[in-house]
């Protein structure tokens, strides 16, 4: 059963609870009513009992005195108001009254009062007569010690009305209720589908809203949403928007990456491919290319090479996700360590050049090798844009890296894409590189939880590569 309700639409499962939940409210408040109603009819029965009963006529008083007296099977005398009514006395013999409707039958019940000797004074319970009807009974104790029963024996005064008119109204409640219930259970279902559908209204369209997107791939596609709502299904509106807004960016980055990346390999191998057309149209033609410019066209081969192993790994660097792997693969590491180790590297790199460096210890969390290659690219960029005998000051004090250069510097129209891929200065177009270097650096510095920016001098000419890391100036206990 619960299997085949999962597999109901959405709304026909709300519209079944709701009629459910309904069915069970009115179900109660119908039950709870018909038994409220049965408490007060009977009440009222049992009213007009005790008032039937009440022996304030001298006749009736006289009349059960003789009943008691001379009690038979054939007794007769007066009665109480066209109710039954008959004297019972303790060895079981009935005296009927001559107005009774009929003969009440007696049950153990009626005899445990007459023999209560006060305890038990009067009973009220649901009897039948000799023919079998429903009936209202009231048995009231007749003791010794009352004066009208002077010197009998114990015996007691039973009276009943009939019960057909008030099950009849019981009866005819409970069908009234029944259809009311039903009739109210079917109106809810239908009202919880109405509401349901109009609930899932904007279920339906975020719906086709998805399977728009998985058969088109149209990453444009937007659900209107109401600024003010504040809803479950605005909620789910708006996040399904920031998906497909976040998708679509996603997806025009990497097309982006692509056609850049396809602009960028282009000309090192129409390069590459012109030269090694040179050198097998000399192989087959047999005239040989002079020496010198052999060895030329074989070290820009060798150059261009090296340029397309660096643009493929600073790719392969760009692609990695952002995942758990990379936090594994961090460490507490010494930064100092690994710019001395990039300085060594840079003065190879530029021997002409003056590299001063104040480096004060500090460490961090980060992946060594992505850490140092990105202070790598900072101090490649400072050696590259430097002039020749130029100086390039580094400076490392309190988890701040200052890298700054006396080239020609960035203009600031041009200082929001330094961090761009493949963006490269109008100044730097022909200078070797992928314009891929300070890219890496803002992912790695942004994935140790630091801040990286590039900014002009603040004096004389140059630019200064700044790279802020949390960290101490000592390794936690567990490094020591």
């Amino acid at each position: 059963m619960i299997r085949r309700l999962r597999n109901l639409p959405l709304r026909s499962r709300l519209a079944l609870l709701v009629a459910a939940a309904v069915a069970f409210a009115v179900a109660a408040v119908s039950v709870t009513c018909w038994f409220i109603v049965q408490g007060k009819l009977y009440d009222q029965l049992d009213n007009e009992l005790r008032k039937a009963t009440v022996l304030k006529d001298p006749q009736q008083v006289s009349q059960l005195r003789d009943a008691l007296a001379n009690c038979t099977q054939d007794s007769r005398g007066g009665g109480f108001r066209n109710t039954y009514s008959q004297v019972v006395t303790a060895d079981g013999t009935t005296c009927l009254f001559t107005d009774s409707v009929g003969e009440i039958a007696v049950t153990a019940a009626d005899r445990k009062v007459i023999n209560s000797a006060g305890a038990q004074p009067n009973l009220l319970r649901n009897g039948t007569d000799e023919d079998g009807n429903a009936l209202r009974v009231l048995t009231v104790q007749l003791t010794l010690s009352n004066p009208i029963t002077e010197a009998s024996s114990h015996a007691a005064l039973i009276a009943a009305v009939p019960l057909k008119g008030t099950q009849s109204t019981l009866n005819d409640l409970a069908l009234v209720l029944l259809l009311v219930s039903g009739i109210g259970v079917l109106g809810a279902g239908a009202a919880g589908l109405t509401v349901a559908r109009a609930g899932l209204r904007p279920v339906d369209k975020l719906t086709e809203a998805v399977e728009h997107v998985a058969r088109t791939e149209d990453l444009t596609v937007r659900i209107p949403v109401e600024d003010a709502s504040d809803d479950e299904v605005a909620r789910l509106s708006r996040s399904f928007n920031s998906m497909t807004a976040s998708l679509a960016s996603s997806r025009d980055l990497q097309q982006q990456l692509i056609a850049d990346a396809g602009h960028e390999l282009r000309t090192p191998l129409t390069s590459l491919r012109t030269n090694i057309e040179l050198l097998t149209r000399s192989e087959e033609t047999g005239r040989p290319i002079p020496e010198a410019d052999r060895k030329a066209l074989l070290a820009s081969v060798k150059a261009q090479m090296t340029e397309l192993a660096a643009l493929i790994g600073d790719l392969q660097e760009l692609s990695r996700p952002d995942t758990d792997q990379h936090a594994s693969r961090t460490q507490i590491i010494a930064w100092h360590d690994i710019v001395a180790s990039a300085l060594r590297r840079a003065r190879l790199r530029g021997p002409e050049l003056t590299i001063t460096a104040d480096v004060q210890p500090w460490y961090v969390r980060a992946e060594p090798s992505a850490l140092e290659r990105a202070v790598v690219n900072i101090l490649d960029n400072a050696v590259k844009f430097s002039p020749e005998a130029g100086t390039v000051e580094v400076r490392l004090t309190d988890g701040v890296l200052t890298v700054r250069d006396h080239g020609p510097g960035i203009s600031e129209a041009e200082l929001p894409h330094v961090f761009d891929r493949f963006w490269r200065s109008e100044s730097a177009r022909s200078l070797p590189g992928s314009g891929l270097g300070l890219s890496i650096v803002a992912r790695t510095v942004q994935q140790a939880g630091g801040e990286v920016s590039l900014a002009p001098a603040p004096e004389g000419t140059g630019t200064a590569a700044t790279v802020r890391l949390p960290g101490a100036p000592v390794p936690p206990p567990a490094q020591e």
